[in-house]
């Protein structure tokens, strides 16, 4: 008896752990592999990684420097973002992988004009590689 109040208790409390929903569209590049743009779970929006593809074409883009892969990322996550009916001022945590640290600054700067005020927690790792040694990939948590 004990053990079916506590079950119930705990399905009452965390009821948006039922309602998953895969978020796609087709303003952003179609996912690679088996996994989803995002998945929304309540006011809870998880993010797939983001390289910098052409979403008409899922080809990379042709200016590989670093400034312009982070902008096709960061419009690549917008559009995830407003498909799934939040706004990039939703975004709480972002997760950049680069491949070269050296380039920081760069991208930096043209991910503040992302984020112009309250800019979301970030991590920043220097990764080893990069799927279709892409400069850049960011992951993002987006809450409501």
């Amino acid at each position: 008896m004990i053990a079916r109040a506590a079950l119930l208790a705990l399905a009452l409390a965390t009821p948006a752990l039922a309602q998953q929903q895969v978020i796609v569209t087709p303003n952003s590049p179609e996912a690679i592999g088996p996994y989803s743009q995002a998945i929304r779970v309540g006011n809870t929006l998880y993010l797939a990684g983001q390289i910098a593809l052409d979403p008409a074409t899922n080809q990379m883009i042709a200016d590989r420097t670093i400034e312009a892969e982070t902008r096709r990322v960061l419009d690549n996550l917008k559009a995830v973002v407003e498909a799934a009916g939040f706004r990039m001022s939703d975004i709480v945590s972002t997760t950049v992988f680069m491949a070269d640290l050296n380039e920081f600054a760069r991208m930096n700067a043209v991910y503040a004009t992302y984020f112009p005020s309250n800019p979301p927690a970030r991590a920043t790792v220097q990764a080893a590689r990069l799927p279709r040694d892409v400069k850049i990939e960011i992951a993002a948590i987006a809450a409501r």
